[in-house]
């Protein structure tokens, strides 16, 4: 696929309308790409499991992580409601000596680890299966397709493309480095039988920039360049079928994006058009280094985001199993 960079447009709506799921499940759908998660892929991914060996595929949240506040964003504050301090002052009013520690964080749903929903993004007013972004999305909410609608469902076979291994210096690609079809393909082909991706797979790719932002610091780690998908790659994750895909990185596609002027356009087709669930900011290096000891790229991932109800993007801490 080839691209027009002075022509957003004309390549968003044309890869609408040759990516679309709408209506595929039905006007009522909720769930999109998670339609293909099905309870058998689910059984054949737990069946992965053989060594026992787990790995948390989440950031840290606290207010060390990478959100400089643009739109609002802002790292997790955590604070303290009762303390071990308090207790041993005796100001709990608990009887016989027992004491206790609360706590609350107050942050943004999307500042670390998170799944993007279906009503995180629109198309010219559109959300998700061709409904109106103001029916779907108010200040109560997504009514429609928030993400407890699949709280329940994201736990199957994941494949990991380690494309910074593939195409990379030292295992990290360069920001800017647009990931095409190809380079996925190619990754998947030079890792082996256990790469292969298909119908109902989640999808990790990992580029290595949270690895560089983890030695040299965040920098522009929020919203800066980046490496990512191409937005070439519509094609490639409709045809595919999966079920989600999620980064290392901050917005899942390259940066800057590959027109002279836009603003996330994978985004606009994948999310309101395919219907494609959108995992950013995961941390993919341990698992990374064990897949490349034993070549074995496939495991079994939960990794169901807290339900919030009606909101349009959710904490996850995944957990992959070898």
């Amino acid at each position: 696929m080839s691209l027009d960079r002075t022509d957003p447009e004309g390549a968003i709506r044309a890869a609408a309308a040759e990516c679309s799921n709408w209506n595929r499940w039905g006007a009522g759908d909720v769930r999109g790409t998670m339609n293909f998660l099905t309870g058998e892929k689910r059984r054949q991914g737990a069946a992965l499991v053989r060594r026992g060996v787990s790995f948390s595929l989440a950031q840290r949240f606290d207010m060390d992580g990478p959100q400089k506040g643009w739109r609002r964003r802002t790292n997790p504050v955590h604070t303290m409601l009762d303390t071990g301090t308090d207790a041993a002052a005796g100001i709990q009013g608990f009887p016989h000596g027992l004491g206790g520690a609360d706590d609350v964080i107050s942050m943004p749903l999307q500042c670390s680890t998170q799944w993007d929903g279906l009503g995180h993004i629109f198309d010219h007013g559109l959300a998700w299966n061709g409904r109106p972004a103001g029916e779907v999305v108010t200040s109560l909410g997504d009514r429609v397709t928030g993400i407890e609608t699949v709280a329940d469902v994201i736990a199957g076979r994941a494949v990991l493309l380690d494309v910074g291994r593939a195409f990379g210096s030292g295992g990290e690609l360069p920001d800017g480095f647009a990931i095409t079809e190809e380079h996925l393909r190619a990754t998947a082909v030079r890792q082996g039988p256990s790469a292969a991706v298909g119908r109902g797979d989640l999808v990790l790719v990992r580029t290595g920039q949270l690895t560089r932002a983890r030695r040299d610091g965040w920098g522009d780690y929020d919203g800066g360049a980046a490496p990512g998908l191409s937005f070439t790659t519509a094609g490639w994750l409709h045809r595919t079928e999966i079920a989600a895909i999620a980064t290392d990185t901050w917005g899942f596609e390259v940066r800057p994006n590959e027109f002279d002027a836009a603003f996330q356009p994978l985004h606009q087709v994948a999310i309101p058009h395919i219907g494609l669930f959108i995992g950013e900011m995961w941390d993919l290096d341990a698992l990374a280094e064990d897949c490349a000891a034993d070549g074995v790229y496939d495991c079994w991932l939960t990794a169901a985001p807290i339900p919030v109800t009606g909101a349009v993007g959710a904490p996850v801490n995944p957990i992959a199993v070898k």
